[in-house]
This record gives C-alpha cells, structure tokens and sequence, in this order.
C-alpha cells in the first residue's frame, strides 16, 4: 500500500524502505524521534555535527538554527492604519511614490469588484509571506493566484511543521556553503534549514500523490486543489497556525496554476511517479491550465460592469502566465475582449536588458494584455518583493472592507464551456475547423467577434 487517508481524513504514508532511518507513519509525527535528530540517525546523520557545535567561519551553527530565530510569522489578520497614513503621507517621490500609488491601486481594484490575479515569482514562501499571502486570500483580496511550483512547495513545509531558520548576515557571501553543505544544511540566501526538511516533505508529497484520486489526466489547478486539501488537514492536525497557501486555496476554492509545472519539486515528485509507473498518472495538462485561465478571465470581464486586474510580485513565467490569457482570448481564440483593466507590479528587474520581468505596462499594451486607454491604472514599482508586500497588504487590510470569496475553482467547467462556445463563433475556429464550424454555426449565431479586425500574429 502506498498510503492513504487515516480515519480522520488526515493523510498517513508508510515508511520508505529504501530510506535506512523511515520516517514515522503519523503526520502526527512528522519530526523525526528527539533521539534521531540528536545522532543523526540516516539520511540526517550530517545535523549531529551541527548540534555538537561545528561553526562554519565565525558563525555557529546551533546559533543560527536555533529555535528563536525560526522563520514562523503569525499571520497578518489585520492591517494598520499607522501605515496607511505613513504611505498616504510621506511616499511621496521616486520608488516610495510608486509603492503608494500601487498601494492605492490596489485598494480601488477591491472597491470596484475587479477580479484579481496574483502572481508571485522568487523564493518568497520560504521568507515566510505567505503569512501575508494568506489573510489576502481570506479577506477576499486574492481571487486567483499563479506561482512557481517552488513557491508552493516550500509553503508545505509549514504545513508539516518543518522549521527555517533566519541565517546571519555573513551567510550570504557564499564563503560558508561547503561548511552548510557537509553540515547537511540547505540555504536560500539567508534562510536556513536542515536537509532533511526537504526529504520529509518529499515523503509527505509523494505519497500524497499516489493516491487514487490523482490517478488521471489533470490540469494543474485540480492538482493543486487536491494536495491543498491534504495540506489543510495536515496542518489542522499539527496544529499549524497558519495554512499554507494551497492549504489555505483549497479551503477557499480558489485556483492556482503554475506555468512550468516540471520546475519545482512538485514537478520532481510527479518524475518519480511516472518514472516508476508511467500510465498511473497523474498526467498534468498544460492545455487545461491555459484555458481555464483564459476562461476565468474572460467570465471576469463578462460580469456586469465586470474588470480585470493584475497583482504581480516578481516576474518570470507567473507573471507571463497570468498576462498572457488576453493575448490568448483575443489572438489566438478569436474572442472579443478588451485587455486587462488594472496592472501593479513589484519588480527590481530593468526593462533594458529585454528580459519579461522588467516588461513594462506600456509594452504589455503593444502585446493585447493591458487596456492601452486604462494605463493611468498601471503602477510599476521598483523594490524587494519582501518589503513592499507586507506594506501593501497591511494598508488594504486596514483600508478595504472584506469581500466574500467568489470560489471560483467550482465554476472553472462552467466558464470554460462558456470560452468554447465563443469560440465556436469565431473567425478563426472557422478557418482551422472548417467542416466542424459549419455544423456549429447551423445551432450558433454567424457574427464573427473579430469582423473587420485584422488578427495580430504576435506571441511570446
């Protein structure tokens, strides 16, 4: 048996036999024995060296994961008015002025009901923000969100009770990684944690995934509704304060895509699967994932007086992602629509060297994603994705008034069959699905969205 659900409904996996020191059948017991971690028992046996003392230059070791400086923010539940009127008063120039406009942005985004996608590239999960995430996606403020896949997976590490540590100044010179390398301990700039945090995770994941429901053809956002799910329980059964964001997703009905699903550790496990059993599934659909965004996007701007807008931390493939459904509507479906209505992005990438992440609102425009008559809503704001987020949550938290989640992972098959019959209207379906359009257009009306527009060949 690989695993399955104990009675309770929280997941329970069975050691690995290849492993020489199995992890403990309980998700109860996720932390390897107080024994174990004193020896070093297996795969561990490197953080017996760390306990007894080993400094790697002139830090020491036990100093920097030691449990006060374990990374586990309490969520923010509220925000402040004191950063509000900071902001509203004194950001008034150069980048702070930029921060203040996406912060004011952002709360006429949630006033005016627009659906709001979010994007978060770099390793911010581990920095513990999605203690910041979290209460956005609760209060409303988040309706859908594409991320890395390493983003998502570091999160579970919360989830299971798995510790990061804040490192020391001098880590990040790099002049110590052989030293954290045979002290078997992991560094992301200057976040700390013991190798066998990733091994416990990859236990927890694997397993997961060999269950019988993700024994299909799947598209991303189901995928990670139904680890989000076992995330909720897991964590409500350690005790976790705050859930993680697919944990926190799946209890919200809120859909995440990852745009390159195979580059991340999720995408390593679900390797491993296949490698091991090829026809088992489960079998990620890119196609799927494309769609139901599109799909979203496009019910978004279908509401009455209904407006779309973009929340993007980072850059890289979460941001093209969630970008490119309006070139995908529009170019590639033949949809009539309209871009984008509101854009605000946290980079410190430059728009010179021609790279996505440093891609400005005004390029977007020549590419279909941004409303070119609706570029007064856009905000570029050039600073660390670590300090601008807190700020910004914080002032809408205090400013907005919640808004009730719009679940809209329940609605994913109803909007998408909504998108094909618009697509079963256009010019372009016609023209790859010549006999099929004509039998369609006998039940459908003939009007073409795109008379008359001439039909940009532009990708990226």
């Amino acid at each position: 048996m690989p695993g399955g659900a104990s009675g309770d409904g929280v997941f329970v996996g069975c050691g690995v036999a290849a492993q020489p020191a199995p992890i403990t059948t309980n998700v109860n017991a996720c932390k390897r024995t107080s024994e174990e971690t004193r020896t070093g028992a297996g795969r561990g046996s490197s953080i017996r060296r760390w306990r007894s003392g080993t400094r790697t230059g002139c830090v020491s070791l036990p100093a920097m994961l030691h449990p006060k400086r374990r990374i586990r923010p309490a969520p923010m539940v509220k925000g402040s008015q004191e950063v509000v009127d900071l902001i509203d008063n004194y950001y008034n120039a150069y980048n702070s002025a930029r921060l203040r406009e996406a912060c004011q942005t952002f709360a006429r985004m949630i006033d005016d009901g627009t659906t709001i996608g979010l994007s978060i590239a770099g390793a911010l999960t581990p920095a513990g923000l999605s203690s910041v995430l979290v209460p956005l996606m609760q209060a409303g403020f988040i309706d859908y969100l594409s991320s890395t896949g390493a983003n998502l997976y570091h999160d579970l590490h919360f989830d299971l009770d798995l510790a990061l540590y804040r490192g020391q100044p001098d880590v990040v010179s790099g002049a110590q990684d052989v030293a954290l390398r045979k002290d078997g301990i992991i560094r992301v700039y200057d976040v700390l944690f013991p190798a066998d945090v990733l091994y416990k995770t990859d236990e927890w994941l694997y397993r997961v995934m060999m269950s019988t429901e993700f024994r299909k053809r799947i598209s991303g956002s189901e995928l990670h509704h139904l680890i989000g799910k076992y995330a909720l329980e897991t964590a409500r059964k350690l005790g976790v304060e705050k859930p993680s964001l697919l944990a926190t997703a799946h209890d919200l009905d809120l859909p995440i895509w990852v745009a390159s699903p195979g580059d991340s550790t999720i995408g390593l496990n679900l390797a491993a699967i296949y490698t091991a059993s090829p026809e088992r599934g489960p079998h990620l659909d890119p196609a799927a994932d494309v769609t139901e965004m599109s799909a979203l996007v496009l019910d978004a701007k279908r509401q009455p007086g209904g407006k779309s807008g973009v929340v993007i931390f980072g850059g890289g493939a979460p941001k093209n992602f969630l970008l490119q459904t309006e070139p995908q509507l529009q170019e590639i479906l033949g949809v009539s629509e309209r871009e984008h209505d509101y854009f605000i992005q946290i980079t410190d990438a430059r728009p010179d060297t021609g790279g996505l992440s440093g891609a400005t609102p005004a390029e977007a425009v020549s590419w279909g994603k941004i409303d070119p008559d609706l570029l007064p809503d856009t905000v570029v704001c050039y600073v660390d994705s670590t300090i601008a987020m807190p700020l910004i949550a914080s002032y809408v938290l205090a400013k907005c008034k919640p808004r009730k989640p719009r679940r809209l992972y329940k609605r994913l098959s109803e909007m998408e069959e909504a998108l094909r019959a618009e697509y079963l209207k256009s010019d372009l379906y016609a023209r790859y699905w010549p006999a099929e359009s004509a039998a369609a257009r006998a039940q459908l009306p003939t009007e073409s969205p795109l008379s008359g527009k001439p039909r940009r060949r532009t990708r990226r």
